[in-house]
């Protein structure tokens, strides 16, 4: 699946919730293919998101019956995936910050100023795409989008603890000899997308296997 692009993600989400077998370990497995081929910018993040948002209100159209349910299990597997990204970039600072000289606290500031992005682009995109779609299946998505946002999601949680336990090493951050000008774009270091990449493959892999 090399390149694969929103257009692919967007119908292979569409394919595996309109079958309705195994559509949480299905939307799991296509975002973390997804995630580990592009890189972990908000950006690419969203836009995988937004694919994937698309793909899932195509397959609920052909399955009217059981919609809500569909929706709950492909939601859930997204969300997995995601917590598997956040837990992925949480162990890649962690190795690069303990092991490595050249990654920066401004490095560091940028992959948590992303992380935080992704989280909160996470249910915003989703609610966009929700108000583009049917009645019957904005009302689902509107209520599902409501419970995750009362009681919280699986990426939100890891979010919240990574920022936790880096906080501490951002203390000073703006001094930092390493950070680049006021109001400099950073992109996150080719380093650490490479071992969120690892990682995130690993990951695939053991679900694999324990399949």
């Amino acid at each position: 699946m090399s390149g694969f692009s929103d257009e692919e993600i967007k119908q292979a989400a569409s394919v595996a919730v309109s079958e309705g077998t195994d559509i949480r370990e299905r939307m799991r497995n296509l975002t973390l293919t997804a995630l580990k081929q592009r890189h972990m910018e908000a950006s690419e993040v969203k836009s995988i998101v937004r694919a994937l948002a698309e793909g899932i209100t195509l397959g609920l159209d052909k399955r009217a019956h059981d919609s809500k349910q569909a929706l709950s299990q492909a939601f859930s597997g997204l969300d997995s995936a995601l917590m598997k990204s956040a837990e992925a970039s949480h162990l890649a600072l962690q190795q690069l910050s303990e092991n490595s000289s050249e990654f920066s606290k401004q490095d560091l500031k940028t992959a948590l100023d992303n992380l935080k992005k992704i989280e909160q682009d996470f249910l915003s995109t989703l609610d966009e795409v929700a108000h583009k779609s049917s009645t019957h299946i904005k009302t689902e998505f509107g209520d599902l989008l409501t419970h995750a946002r009362r009681t919280g999601t699986d990426t939100g949680r890891q979010v919240s603890a990574t920022l936790s336990t880096f906080s501490q090493q951002m203390h000073g951050v703006v001094h930092d000899t390493h950070a680049a000008g006021s109001g400099a774009a950073h992109k996150l270091s080719s380093r650490f997308t490479q071992l969120v990449a690892g990682i995130l493959e690993g990951a695939a892999q053991a679900l694999r296997d324990k399949k």
